[in-house]
């Protein structure tokens, strides 16, 4: 069912009606104002040199409303965004697009669900998400100049929607493209080459994941334990921020836009960082659909259970009409349909628990010790990420996910099972001593690269054997192998070392590939003297990537040209992919491929022999989440590389209609964190604090990020002060020290 919107008083009564029942149009009453001023009142935030906000709070929640005013201050556009998307709102602000991906938020919460697990939340949180909604409202309240694309006022059961901040979340497997067959068509597209109908990345998509190590004082200078925080994700995804309360936050990180805990971080006695487990927590089930007397059920077992049904209602932007659409939403016991496979209807099972998510990724930045921290992950719903931990006591740990259900190892949960079995359900939670962990091996160090959990502290990782498939699915890839080689040597580790050995410059998968094609060319002898210049310059390469580097430009055009134009076979992972055309490619295929990518480098930069760094950039033209990229302005030489080539230090970078490649993710916010009597710790993040072109802090990082000259953090409160270039409550104008 569509309506339209076609004239202008049919559009403002339109907007009336919806403005008066839309949680985003509310009259803000003096009451809330009194409230708001009499909480920022509470609050101090210090902005340091380089614009990270220092949020200080009498309680908790005064520090959740100084956090979340603070990131307002910086990137109100990413708070708006992040929410649009949570709450299956955002097709009003950016159009029909966007329309099944708010249906996917829905057929997970409804807005009433969301309010009802607000409303069961116990009662310090539900004081966290009021803080949270107050502290948006008030800045937008005391910035009359901000536009919000539509949410003008936000409420304290909006964070249920988002609980866990990760990339993404678990949702995002859910195909838009499949719902959009089901709900608008009827359709069914089938499986796909994996077997399944979810999402997975494109070969060559630049890896979102992240890099995890920690290593016990036997491998410091100091005998203290050192954690590296190496999120994958897209640039200025997450800000750089540290809440204080006097009820014992005191932690500092990168936080997602809009969520009021430090996802990645550290406080005085522990520290986290959460790497992509990519473990099989999301499940398929097909459901045979039988209709009797106009009703819908589904079969289970011997009996005929009613499928239910429920409107939802989506609005949307089509040019200068707002319209809208209305689906009838199906789901069964193991979750919303999303989607149909030949006559099959397919629910998708995943954690959606969002009260005890929402509790573990904030009680998580309290914890003091390794006892604490495990009774926290025994809440279990930390469902997408790996987490690799250090504290002050000197205890290293690694969690391989977190969220496991209980299967039947008869069945392939890798591909859909059938619904209609009893036997194929999930049977509770694996215990958290059943699930994959690693803790203070032997070694003294553990790393986690989104790769198999089963090389992550050397000789002493866990086995494989021990676990369901299920549990540890993650294949090897060439970071993993990168970590394992560099960690086995590493000694005497201050923060800086740890730090160049986070940017080792190695590319293992290079390492692999290159001398395949060498010997092609020894073999076949082309009497091009062009082809035979740029194959001594590879002849002569070490395989470490840097701005100066003419090898690398030849071998990254050339790894990605074989992999788009090559000849290797359907269904290769990206490592034996590399390993096809190192050993098995027609030796002419080879040839052929490179001298495609010495041509193109020719066309593109004037020259084969251009160095990386001309080729490799990094540009921050605005405040817009996607980059207008241009050749024709200011940009910097990146010395760093894709993490499919095993570089750990990861900067995926591609071309927009543009000749050079420009990084949108990667490395982002880093930090490396020592624990002992005091924390210490150096962050980098890709840019600056803020979104805004005019702000001092849009930039004032990237030449740092380009030699990758990381920052002191301060942590402790007569450090900020030290630093401090602004001193206010929320509300107040921010001028010089105060």
């Amino acid at each position: 069912m569509h309506y339209t919107i076609r004239n202008t008083a049919s559009f403002l009564l339109f907007l009336a009606f919806i403005f008066s029942c839309s949680p985003s149009h509310k009259v803000t009453t003096s009451g809330e104002v009194s409230k708001w001023e009499q909480q920022a009142a509470r609050v101090t935030i210090i902005r340091d040199d380089f614009g990270v906000p220092h949020v200080y709070g009498k309680t908790d929640a005064d520090a959740v409303f100084g956090l979340l005013y603070a990131q307002c201050e910086d990137d109100f556009n990413r708070v708006e965004r992040n929410y649009l998307w949570a709450i299956g709102r955002l097709a009003e602000a950016e159009g029909k697009d966007m329309l099944y991906s708010d249906l996917r938020a829905r057929l997970y919460m409804s807005k009433e669900e969301a309010i009802a697990n607000y409303e069961k939340s116990p009662q310090w949180l539900k004081e966290l998400c009021q803080a949270f909604a107050d502290g948006i409202n008030y800045y937008l309240y005391t910035h009359p100049e901000v536009k919000p694309k539509l949410l003008t006022h936000f409420e304290p059961w909006m964070p249920m929607y988002f609980s866990e901040g990760s990339i993404g979340g678990d949702i995002e497997s859910v195909s838009t493209d499949r719902i959009k067959a089901f709900y608008e068509s009827g359709k069914s597209l089938g499986l796909n080459k994996y077997g399944d109908g979810l999402v997975h990345p494109a070969l060559l998509e630049e890896p979102k994941g992240s890099n995890g190590f920690t290593i016990s004082g036997k491998h410091t200078a100091s005998g203290n334990a050192m954690l590296l925080i190496n999120p994958h994700t897209s640039f200025f995804f997450r800000g750089e921020v540290h809440a204080v309360s006097e009820e014992g936050l005191n932690a500092y990180g990168a936080v997602t836009w809009g969520q009021f805990f430090i996802y990645q971080g550290f406080n005085a006695k522990t520290g986290w960082m959460h790497t992509s487990a990519y473990a099989d927590v999301i499940d398929e089930f097909e459901e045979t659909i039988v209709k009797q007397d106009g009703k819908l059920f589904y079969k289970y077992g011997a009996e005929l259970r009613p499928v239910t049904t429920s409107q939802v209602t989506l609005s949307y932007k089509e040019g200068d009409e707002l319209k809208q659409k209305t689906f009838t939403t199906y789901r069964t016991h193991h979750g919303p349909i999303t989607h149909q496979n030949g006559d099959k209807w397919v629910a998708t099972a995943l954690m959606w628990k969002p009260v005890d998510a929402l509790i573990q990724s904030y009680t998580r930045t309290k914890k003091s010790n390794l006892k604490e921290f495990n009774e926290m992950m025994q809440l279990r719903t930390n469902s997408s990420n790996g987490t690799v931990y250090a504290d002050a006591d000197g205890n290293i740990a690694y969690y391989h996910g977190n969220f496991f259900p209980v299967r039947d190892a008869a069945f392939d949960y890798t591909k859909p099972v059938d619904g209609s079995n009893p036997k194929t359900d999930w049977h509770g939670l694996h215990p958290l001593e059943e699930t994959i962990r690693v803790i203070n091996p032997p070694n003294g160090w553990i790393q986690n690269c989104n790769s198999t959990p089963f090389t992550s502290a050397g000789e002493y990782s866990p086995k494989k054997e021990d676990y369901p498939v299920y549990m540890g699915q993650s294949p090897e890839n060439f970071r993993g192998i990168h970590a394992v080689r560099l960690l086995k040597k590493a000694e005497n580790l201050t923060l800086d070392k740890l730090i160049k050995l986070a940017y080792d410059p190695y590319l293992p998968g290079m390492e692999v590939l290159i001398p395949g094609l060498i010997k092609a060319y020894d073999a076949q002898k082309p009497t091009d003297p062009k082809l035979k210049a740029a194959i001594d310059v590879l002849r002569n390469w070490d395989f470490a990537v840097s701005k100066e580097s003419v090898a690398m430009s030849l071998a990254h055009f050339y790894a990605t040209n074989a992999f788009k134009n090559g000849s290797a076979p359907k269904g290769l992972g990206l490592m034996d992919r590399i390993t096809y055309y190192a050993q098995t490619a027609p030796e002419k295929e080879r040839l052929d491929l490179f001298s495609q990518t010495v041509t193109q480098l020719e066309q593109d930069f004037g020259q084969w022999n251009t160095p990386w760094g001309e080729i490799n950039r990094y540009q921050r033209i605005n405040g817009a989440i996607q980059q207008p990229f241009n050749d024709t302005l200011p940009s910097l030489p990146i010395g760093m590389a894709s993490g499919n080539w095993g570089a750990l230090a990861s900067f995926g970078a591609n071309s927009y209609n543009t000749k050079r490649l420009y990084g949108t993710s990667g490395n982002s916010f880093v930090a490396v964190v020592e624990f002992g009597d005091k924390v210490k710790a150096k962050t980098l993040l890709a840019g600056g604090e803020s979104g805004d072109p005019n702000s001092p802090h849009f930039d004032d990082q990237a030449q740092r990020y380009a030699v990758v000259q990381f920052k002191d953090v301060a942590y402790y409160r007569e450090d900020v002060e030290k630093r401090a270039t602004a001193t206010y409550h929320p509300g107040e104008k921010v001028n010089a020290k105060k």
